[in-house]
């Protein structure tokens, strides 16, 4: 009598590909990256978005600076005999200070609007990673 055989176990199949965490999807949008470099309204909104924010820094930088300035006129109308070491005190150590305070206050905001910009118009897959300060 033949030996029986018993049937071999089936083979086992490995399917390889890329990880699930891995895998890119669509996105659920169009990005707005294509919308501005397709110049669409939804794109040249993204771009006035921008424009408006950063003149409005702009105009509030302007505005403190005019206040700060516009001052200067009345401390000069002081009479000579009480004029002499406020003037000097006031554009010397006043207003260089605070000059410099506006524009890092300026450049700080101008920088956010731009990241804030950036993370608009970037896909989350593509962000960079966030920049840390010293």
């Amino acid at each position: 009598m033949a030996e029986q055989q018993q049937p071999s176990p089936p083979r086992r199949e490995v399917v390889t590909g890329v990880p699930r965490g891995a895998r890119r999807r669509p996105p659920a949008h169009t990005p707005a990256r294509s919308e501005i470099s397709e110049q669409t309204t939804l794109g040249a909104t993204y771009v006035r978005a921008l424009m408006r924010s950063q003149l409005r820094a702009g105009l509030g930088a302007l505005g403190v600076l005019t206040l700060l300035v516009g001052t200067l006129p009345l401390l000069f109308a002081l009479p000579r005999s009480a004029s002499g070491p406020p003037v000097w005190v006031a554009l010397g150590l006043v207003v260089y200070p605070v000059l410099w305070l506006i524009a890092r206050w300026y450049v700080t905001r101008a920088e956010r609007n731009e990241a804030d910009f950036t993370g608009l118009v970037m896909d989350p897959a593509e962000a960079p990673a966030p920049r840390r300060d010293a």
